[in-house]
């Protein structure tokens, strides 16, 4: 029995499960939508709001302390893999900064927004395993 016991395995090792974590976050936040497992949008739901919160604190505390700001960003490149390659419609491709991308577009998006800024939609069962699917997305209101 797994009493409390926080969060999920997921089937991987610490190593794989927290690179996958990571990764999922970097692709949530680069996209802004992603399709994935039940499972593994419950997982990372909590780690990607926490990194809009402190994307968000350190905009908001760096007008009087600029320090401020670079701990933030330091901390979330940390956290976080460096670039995610985009393809464009007309199929070039792109580099995208994750930790830019989070503070100069994401968190001033919801400055103003006290929490809540993922929304996870069920979309069914995958054909392959019937695992249950989820669409999780940034929140545009």
């Amino acid at each position: 029995m797994r009493h409390k016991v926080h969060g999920r395995r997921l089937g991987r090792d610490t190593a794989h499960r927290n690179s996958l974590r990571r990764n999922l976050v970097a692709d949530l936040l680069c996209f802004e939508q992603i399709t994935t497992t039940e499972a593994k949008a419950r997982t990372i739901r909590p780690e990607a709001e926490k990194m809009i919160t402190l994307a968000k604190r350190g905009l908001a505390e760096g007008g009087e302390r600029p320090e401020a700001v670079v701990h933030a960003r330091r901390t979330a490149a940390s956290r976080l893999p460096g670039q995610r390659t985009l393809e464009l419609e007309d199929g070039t491709f792109e580099n995208v900064d994750v930790v830019r991308k989070l503070f100069d577009e994401i968190a001033p998006r919801y400055a103003e927004r006290p929490g809540g800024y993922t929304r996870m939609v069920k979309i069914g069962r995958r054909p392959g395993d019937n695992a249950d699917m989820a669409v999780l997305m940034l929140v545009t209101d």
